[in-house]
């Protein structure tokens, strides 16, 4: 049954809820005021909360602007218990984000069918996502095998060709063999180290604790680290003349670890769907109270159906050029999502894409 939050600072009243909700079965925690409400919100991931609106510590409009805050709690269906029924008040409400008012004095019959409306949309939009992580998944099936298989095939060929040669080859040809080898496992490595990143980022995203230490993770001063990691890219593509940084000293609200990879996946996109002797810009700064991170390249662009379609860019270019599994991008989101941030991708088709990360400070 459904696990239900009620944020009331009048005693009788959230008895009397409590009350009625476990008579129907729902599993229901309650808090005498907002601030003991927004804890309880942040920690146990209710699938719903009845708020009062005039409480100590925290008004109610103040606990649901802070839960819009952060991803993981803005989609917590939100209904007010309120006896200011003014329409700039339901108007402010609504902005906010709520889903529904009930006004006291209120009936039992009033609070269980607005519990039930929100409930039942809560699970529409619960179905929706499973059926697009089941497509993600199984358009990631299709394509593992064969990215699998193009660098494994090319190590198990040439190890053959070693073993089995009666020939005597010459340095140049065994340091080219080497070298296609060696290129091989490298690919064949980080793609076995994206898929196991995503599964851990998946996982996660399911357990409070795993995602309360996740976020508890910050770079100091990144400039350094951040400057470092974008050259390196910069040099694997053959195109150090091309970049451009522009990185603030400002402290980074991410793990060190994320932080490289949200840089090595960006900018290696850039590169990569760009032409040499075209600038890719990266820069840093902070704006209010987020840190951001753009990096712009004046390549081929994408299409809107291809920004919407999550990261569909080099699934694209799977298809055209037989490289890149459209991990990449979704990586990317998935880690800016479990920090509280978010992604924006601006881009034209023939012109250029620009990717912005944003991530809260607080």
């Amino acid at each position: 049954m459904a696990r239900i939050l009620v944020i009331e600072d009048e005693t009788i009243l959230r008895e009397n809820l409590v009350e009625l909700l476990e008579a129907e079965g729902y599993e229901v925690m309650a808090a005498a005021n907002g601030r003991e409400g927004l804890h309880l919100a942040r920690t146990q991931w209710p699938d719903l909360i009845l708020c009062d609106i005039l409480m100590p510590e925290m008004s109610g409009h103040e606990v649901l602007e802070a839960l819009a805050r952060d991803p993981v709690t803005a989609v917590i269906p939100f209904i007010f218990l309120t006896a200011r029924a003014e329409r700039a008040d339901m108007r402010l409400g609504m902005t906010l984000g709520a889903d529904d008012y009930i006004t006291k004095p209120f009936t039992q019959a009033d609070v269980l069918q607005a519990i039930a409306t929100r409930l039942e949309k809560r699970r529409q939009l619960v179905s929706l996502y499973e059926a697009k992580l089941d497509e993600l998944r199984q358009s990631m099936a299709k394509m593992l095998p064969h990215e699998l298989r193009t660098p494994l095939s090319l190590i198990l060929g040439y190890s053959s060709l070693l073993l089995e040669s009666q020939l005597v080859l010459e340095p140049a040809d065994l340091r080219a063999i080497a070298a296609s080898m060696l290129e091989a496992g490298q690919r064949l490595q980080r793609l076995i180290q994206r898929f196991l990143l995503y599964a851990e980022l998946e996982l996660a995203a399911r357990d409070p604790k795993r995602l309360a230490a996740l976020r508890s993770l910050q770079v100091g001063t990144a400039v350094e680290r951040m400057a470092e990691t974008i050259r390196r890219q910069a040099r694997a593509a053959g195109r150090e003349a091309d970049l451009q940084l522009a990185l603030a000293e400002t402290p980074v609200p991410i793990g060190e670890f994320h932080l490289v990879t949200v840089l090595e996946e960006l900018t290696e996109n850039a590169f990569k769907f760009s032409t040499p002797g075209t600038p890719v810009v990266v820069d840093s700064r902070c704006e209010g109270n987020d840190v951001l991170i753009t990096v712009a390249d004046h390549g081929r662009g994408m299409s809107p159906e291809q920004i919407e379609a999550f990261g569909v860019r080099e699934a694209d270019l799977y298809q055209q050029r037989g490289q890149g599994v459209g991990l990449g991008l979704a990586l990317v989101r998935r880690i800016v999502d479990l920090y509280g941030g978010s992604l924006r991708i601006t881009s034209t088709p023939g012109v250029g894409t620009t990717v912005t990360v944003r991530l809260p400070l607080s």
